[in-house]
């Protein structure tokens, strides 16, 4: 027999940012606890909305699982004594299981006898357990920032105002915060009113009777199809924007759609001025046309139905104009500098209390854009432009609109370099340095967003890293990981060949030349390097090669990124192949033998067998070309020149046995094998593939 189940925890309303983590946290833990209570169920679905957290489960059985296992005790040696009595390890143990000693028995694990006790524990029924499920999962979430109210210790995410628990038609009694629970919900806070749920099957009918969709997923689609009938009927489209509308799908509970009217004098901003309030400040839809213009509209979602809509619309477009008047203000008194003028301010603004200023930080970053042009052997036109965007970059920092909007910042710095007279690859710069911004955001395309971009981020990781800040676990609160493998995906994406222990060597400097004390350099580099490896394992990863194929081209990795990548890529591709098989197979024998060889130099005049002397002689004739090869990054091209060697290898084996006697002939034998090894493994260490 099976009843429905509903556990309703009501509050003040929730931020929307919390919603996602409820959601995962609920089911997780609702699903863990009924296993460990051993109550079946068909299905479990969780719900939010600003007001409420829910769970609600189909079918629960109506009764625990009869519970019957083994128990294994202490050893048969501990517990019992010479006489064959139970010792009071045997007795303990017995007493815990709810057995009587005597009826223990005797079974073998891994050769060695243990005590077990046959434990059987009778199903309860659930109406008995489920006060203590509810409980313990209404105090086992947590938030990001809970809070207490009244004069309780306990902390959730806003005060808890009434709680629903029901099995199938019965109440599940319970008592918590000051609140008995009961079958009474509340619907929205000003359209509806108090409802009582008569079961758990009609509780999202009985929350929709008054004005609450209690389904996020139900809520979403409403939302969607709402706006985008709005901006049909304007003429218009919206862009997808999963995070807004995730967000808003989670700050309301009754969605109704509407359209609001920007007026005319601010549409000649630059876009992102005018979209940033609308979506940042306010969660407003932007409206574009067809072509992608953006057009004088927004759509907003309110938390309510179609009463006094006009007036609602009129607010809202009230609060906008307040922001872009702002903005057009700021706009215009920040086109009166020059942006070059406002570098010296930086100067005031404090980048960390133990890495200088922003100033600071900018010189630094042109010395590493120096440092990575010159690498690159780039041209004196684009060395100056790659300069100008460094100093430039963080210039906007000081303007009014970057101060408000802080979400424009690189943005509004390419526009005022436009107006103020820098060339088009300065200003393209200066907008995409800050990319990738976040994961999955585009790579910056041009010359001189690519560099500053990885001049920025790596002196905000050498920087951290130097003062002690590393990403532990989960925690990475200056987001260097995300950094980092914006780094390694624009080294890889451009194909540049550049040292990063180059590049780490001279960012010290540029710390060490301002008086900046970090710790020693040679204590952080490994650090650094190992840092960058593993970002770059992520990125191989995300890009769809198998982990042992990553792990192969990562051992024995230099510090360029996309040789290291590049590898990766030609063995995915070479161990699809038939000839990889003998190609590995002989790779892995070389180098188990070549272990054991105590020095790496061959003399060929110590090889007597022909098959030997060959497979040197083969070795030699290729191992030019094969090294210029490697030099080029030709992986592909160097691994057929080692590919030629196989059947020589193959010969080797089959004419001579490698550990002889004369300790001689066997150097040689394992210097020889070394010297396979050392091209065989030119894609990496192939012994690690699956």
């Amino acid at each position: 027999m099976a009843k429905d189940f509903l556990l309703e925890i009501g509050t003040e309303e929730i931020p929307a940012k919390f919603a996602p983590g409820v959601l995962q946290q609920l089911e997780e833990k609702a699903r863990k606890q009924l296993q460990e209570l051993r109550l079946d169920f068909a299905e479990l679905k969780v719900y939010t909305t600003p007001r409420r957290i829910a769970v609600l489960i189909k079918d629960l059985a109506e009764k625990q699982t009869d519970l019957e296992a083994e128990v294994k005790g202490p050893a048969f040696k501990a517990a019992f004594d010479a006489d064959g009595n139970p010792t009071k390890a045997a007795q303990g143990f017995a007493r815990g299981q709810g057995v009587d000693p005597k009826d223990l028995f005797v079974q073998e694990l891994n050769g060695v006898p243990y005590v077990y006790a046959r434990k059987f524990e009778a199903g309860k029924p659930a109406s008995e357990l489920l006060a203590q499920f509810c409980l313990d999962l209404i105090t086992g979430l947590h938030f990001p920032k809970p809070m207490r109210w009244a004069n309780l210790d306990f902390r959730f995410a806003r005060p808890i105002r009434w709680i629903v628990a029901l099995f199938g038609t019965e109440v599940i009694p319970f008592e918590f915060v000051g609140l008995t629970s009961g079958r009474v919900s509340r619907g929205h806070r000003t359209l509806g009113h108090d409802i009582e749920i008569k079961e758990p099957a009609q509780y999202l009918e009985s929350l929709r009777q008054v004005f609450v969709m209690v389904d996020p997923e139900e809520r979403k689609k409403v939302i969607w199809e709402q706006i985008q009938k709005l901006a049909q009927d304007a003429g218009g489209t919206v862009d997808e924007d999963a995070e807004l509308l995730e967000e808003v799908m989670h700050i309301v509970e009754y969605p109704t759609a509407l359209m609001g009217e920007v007026a005319d004098k601010y549409m000649h901003l630059p876009e992102a001025v005018i979209t940033t309030p609308m979506k940042e400040h306010q969660r407003y839809f932007p409206v574009r046309s067809k072509s992608g213009k953006l057009l004088p509209h927004f759509i907003t979602v309110r938390n309510g139905g179609t009463h006094a809509l006009d007036k609602v619309k009129a607010g809202n477009e009230k609060v906008l104009k307040a922001r872009l008047e702002d903005a057009a203000f700021y706009y215009r008194e920040d086109q009166k500098q020059p942006l070059a003028e406002l570098v010296g301010k930086l100067e005031k603004i404090v980048y960390h209390d133990k890495l200088g200023t922003v100033r600071q930080r900018v010189e630094r970053v042109r010395s590493l854009a120096r440092e990575i042009a010159i690498q690159l052997g780039l041209g004196e036109k684009e060395k100056s432009w790659i300069d100008r965007t460094a100093l430039l970059a963080k210039a906007d920092l000081v303007t009014l609109m970057v101060y408000d909007f802080p979400e424009l910042q690189g943005i509004m710095g390419a526009d005022y370099a436009a107006i103020s007279g820098e060339p088009q690859e300065v200003a393209t710069g200066i907008l995409e340095h800050y990319q990738p911004r976040f994961a999955g955001d585009a790579l910056p395309a041009s010359l001189t967003g690519q560099v500053v971009s990885i001049a920025d981020k790596l002196d905000a990781i050498v920087g951290a890293f130097g003062i002690g800040i590393q990403p532990t676990g989960s925690q990475d609160p200056y987001a260097l990981r995300r950094q980092a493998q914006g780094i390694v995906g624009i080294l890889i994406d451009a194909g540049w060949d550049i040292s990063l222990k180059k590049l780490f060597a001279e960012s010290y400097e540029s710390f060490s030349r301002q008086g900046v004390k970090l710790q020693p350099l040679a204590e952080i580099l490994p650090a650094l390097h190992d840092f960058f490896l593993q970002r770059l394992r992520y990125v191989l990863q995300e890009q769809g090669l198998r982990y042992d194929t990553v792990d192969a081209a990562l051992t024995n990795a230099g510090d360029s990124m996309m040789r290291t990548a590049k590898k990766a890529s030609v063995l995915a591709e070479k161990r699809e192949t038939a000839e990889f098989v003998p190609y590995s197979q002989a790779f892995i024998r070389c180098l188990n033998l070549s272990k054991k060889a105590e020095t790496q130099a061959l003399n060929p005049k110590d090889l007597v067998d022909p098959a030997e002397i060959d497979l040197s002689e083969a070795i030699s004739l290729r191992k030019e070309r094969f090294d210029n090869l490697v030099t080029l990054g030709e992986y592909s091209q160097a691994y057929q020149v080692a590919s030629e060697l196989i059947p020589y290898i193959e010969d080797l084996f089959q004419a001579v046995m490698i550990m002889v006697e004369d300790e001689k002939l066997k150097q040689a034998r394992l210097a020889l094998l070394s010297e396979c090894v050392e091209m065989l493994g030119c894609l990496g260490d192939l012994s690690l593939l699956a």
